[in-house]
């Protein structure tokens, strides 16, 4: 019985831990970002080192981008022809990126977000941990990046 009544409590906790994701914060996806770690559904970790492919998202409203960047060894990022639309959706099981291109059709739960790094989880239960990018340039010529 104080197994069972544990368990309900622990279950409760972890629900109600879980952000509120409320409108305002998804214009905070605007930006550079990278892939820190992949965590799979049985709770493997896969940790990413120095990227050199970064997601840049913009969102205006509940429309959105995700396009592929590579960083450029002066701190400027080369864009890719390869991009997605995405739409924002709110419901009372959380918010969802719903990407379609003319291949294929996916939801990405946003399981959390900040100023500095954010979560979602796809349909076959994998997470994303992404964290802003900022351009590094390894060039050092002295000019500053943007």
């Amino acid at each position: 019985m104080k197994n069972t009544f544990m368990i309900l409590v622990l279950s409760l906790l972890f629900v109600s831990c879980k952000q509120e994701i409320k409108q305002e914060d998804i214009a905070k996806l605007n930006g550079y970002w990278e892939i820190e770690k992949v965590v799979f559904d049985k709770g493997e970790e896969k940790a990413y080192g120095m990227n050199e492919n970064f997601d840049f998202f913009t969102v205006k409203g509940t429309k959105g981008t995700r396009t592929k960047v590579m960083a450029q060894l002066d701190g400027t990022f080369l864009t890719t022809n390869t991009f997605e639309n995405f739409l924002v959706r709110n419901t009372d099981k959380g918010t969802f990126l719903d990407y379609k291109t003319d291949y294929a059709k996916w939801s990405e739960e946003l399981i959390s977000i900040s100023d500095k790094e954010f979560v979602v989880k796809n349909e076959q239960n994998k997470e994303y941990h992404y964290k802003k990018a900022a351009p590094v340039n390894i060039l050092s010529d002295g000019k500053k990046t943007k």
